[in-house]
């Protein structure tokens, strides 16, 4: 099968990221089995450096520039999540980076941007068009554009998740991750169908954003309006096409889950685990959660993506519930 990333790459990631990102615990409860009916291992990535999985990908990227790329230095675009870890990484690595951020992104993303020593370009994510900002800013300043996740050093990076939990618990019956992109989801597919071949990848997108369930459903990338989600991390409007070309090969189905039952798994995290996990990082554990007949008494692997989230909307969004 010739995709665009392999076992190989996901592993050379793993020893780029041994002693500089974090091997983040996994956690089992038995409040979560029984709501489950199947055993279920969360891969705490919301611990993750910058809080979120992405410091993954960032770094594996950026550790493979060479000395000219690494003086003109990187440009992205991103929510938040990837501008904190391109932002964190380019420190690490001593090189200039400069973020395409959404002026409506989290503030505790920005400024958590802007405190590892990045420079921020905002934009209206309604009404421009990041990509062609970040690659005309790219060209004019010379610097080396890191997509989000349509990048196959990124979503080698971001399998090495998806690689830790398993080789930390075993094989696995099925393994939930959230899309956006589908640069995690595409790494996970590709260690998972190494490591745990019969695993059964499913991805889970906001009910108000399933571009790439419907992606998959035609055979060909689809094209939506930004979705409105509180999973500001997935509001994605169409699959890359690296990305996508993994997903159609090694992803079993794609579910959705709605606002709704985005903040229950947060307070449920909250309550349960003593995690602070943000909106888009509760999407696998929302469908994982609920109880599918098929998976009874299997063994369910979980990404907790990320836990970026302002404490005080954290606190309004899980009181909605109380």
């Amino acid at each position: 099968m010739n995709l665009p990333i392999s076992i190989d790459d996901v592993e050379a990631a793993a020893a780029r990221l041994a002693g500089v990102a974090v091997r983040t615990p996994v956690l089992t409860s038995e409040a979560a089995d029984a709501m489950a009916g199947a055993r279920v291992f969360f891969k705490c990535e919301n611990l993750q450096r910058i809080g979120a999985f992405k410091f993954r990908g960032a770094f594996n990227a950026l550790s493979r520039f060479n000395e000219a790329a690494r003086r003109t230095g990187v440009i992205t675009y991103s929510s938040g999540n990837h501008a904190q870890a391109i932002a964190l990484a380019a420190r690490l690595l001593d090189m200039p980076a400069l973020i395409v951020m959404p002026a409506d992104a989290p503030s505790i993303k920005i400024a958590a941007t802007r405190s590892h020593g990045a420079k921020i370009v905002f934009y209206d994510r309604y009404t421009e068009d990041r990509e062609a900002l970040g690659s005309r800013l790219a060209a004019e300043r010379q610097m080396t554009l890191i997509p989000p996740y349509d990048h196959s050093d990124v979503m080698a990076g971001q399998g090495t998740a998806a690689l830790e939990l398993i080789d930390d618990v075993g094989p696995l019956d099925a393994l939930f991750v959230c899309v956006g992109g589908g640069g995690l989801i595409s790494g996970c597919a590709v260690a998972a169908a190494a490591r745990s071949p019969g695993c059964r990848v499913i991805g889970v997108e906001p009910q108000a954003g399933d571009d790439v369930r419907q992606s998959l459903a035609r055979g060909e990338r689809v094209r939506i309006a930004v979705p409105q989600t509180l999973a500001d991390g997935a509001q994605t409007q169409s699959p890359g096409e690296l990305t996508f070309a993994v997903m159609r090969a090694l992803v079993a189905e794609v579910v959705t889950v709605d606002d709704a039952a985005l903040i229950g798994t947060m307070r449920w995290m909250a309550e349960q685990l003593k995690l602070v996990v943000e909106p888009t990082g509760c999407l696998a554990a929302a469908a994982a959660l609920t109880p599918r007949p098929e998976l009874a008494g299997q063994r369910i692997g979980v990404v907790l993506s990320g836990g970026n989230v302002d404490l005080a909307r954290f606190a309004t969004l899980v009181g909605t519930q109380s």
